[in-house]
């Protein structure tokens, strides 16, 4: 196992509340984020579920900050607009060579396990919702896929850690697998396989999925032990090997303090200074989950 010195890791302690959950109790979430810093503004994009008005993922909010904190939001992307039951983890990529921005959404088939990636592509994130549409990564009856959290170079290369869930074995659909695929752009992906599944035995024994880059070879992932921990997953960490992505059994799993311990969906944002601005969904206290930020 490699031994280079890690970043500090996201926990609770400190954390500011960036956006509130959109409603109180169990299954009202904002989070799965998306973060990045371009030219000294953070772009921050996330979803908000609400299951008891709406039903599950409604909307996608794109929103940008000075400060990584305090954000304004310009622009919200609605299921409707995708045919699909739920959204569920955007991704927002600013394009190289000035190109554009595309924002990447996980969709939900009505009446199914299944999910498929979609895409906006537009000039400006305010001009996203109504972006040019396009089908990136549609799933099988065998495999539904979702969660996308993508990389790209300045000259041009890109890198996507995708969500796997197999569709084979009724009532089995929540395990998770994370698959590596390398693209030229952004739209057509080679699937290089799979980097990261769940350990027998261990706190992400039911499925482990990439969330966020945080060093050259070093990765944050969450996980769970049981279906019964779906949706409360928990943060690692994770190492490139050559081949696979390596779990840390020294580190992990990090949790929330509150409620169902969900701490998950980590996004890293790199800042100037060497530090790291961290955005999580975090449980608090009454069940729902909030989205949190922290520097480390």
């Amino acid at each position: 196992m490699p031994t280079t010195a890690l970043p500090l890791l996201p926990s609770y302690d400190g954390a500011e509340v960036v956006v509130e959950a959109p409603g109180a109790g169990p299954g009202n979430w904002a989070g799965a984020a998306s973060a990045l810093l371009v030219d000294g503004t953070y772009w921050l994009t996330w979803r908000n579920r609400r299951p008891l008005e709406d039903g599950r993922g409604v909307t996608v909010d794109v929103a940008r900050s000075e400060d990584g904190v305090h954000f304004e939001v310009v622009a919200q992307v609605y299921r409707e607009s995708f045919g699909c039951e739920s959204l569920e983890r955007p991704a927002l990529v600013s394009l190289p060579h000035g190109e554009g921005w595309r924002l990447y959404l996980s969709c939900a088939t009505w009446n199914s396990k299944h999910w498929w990636v979609d895409s906006l592509t537009a000039a400006t994130p305010e001009d996203l919702p109504h972006g040019h549409q396009r089908v990136v990564l549609p799933g099988d009856a065998h495999v539904a896929v979702k969660d996308p959290v993508i990389a790209v170079t300045p000259e041009g290369a890109w890198e996507m850690w995708l969500c796997c869930h197999p569709l084979t074995e009724p009532g089995h659909e929540d395990r998770m697998s994370t698959r590596w695929l390398t693209s030229f752009d952004g739209l057509t992906w080679a699937d290089q396989g799979e980097v990261l599944a769940g350990r027998p035995g261990a706190w992400d024994a039911r499925g482990a999925r990439v969330t966020t880059r945080i060093g050259d070879d070093v990765f944050l992932y969450d996980g769970r032990p049981d279906a019964a921990s779906n949706w409360y997953e928990t943060t690692g960490l994770a190492r490139w090997d050559g081949d696979r992505l390596v779990p840390d059994p020294e580190i992990g799993p990090i949790r929330s303090p509150y409620s169902d311990g969900a701490f998950r969906y980590a996004s890293a944002v790199p800042l100037p200074d060497g530090r790291i601005r961290y955005y999580v969904e975090a449980a608090r206290p009454d069940g729902a989950h909030h989205l949190v930020t922290m520097v480390r």
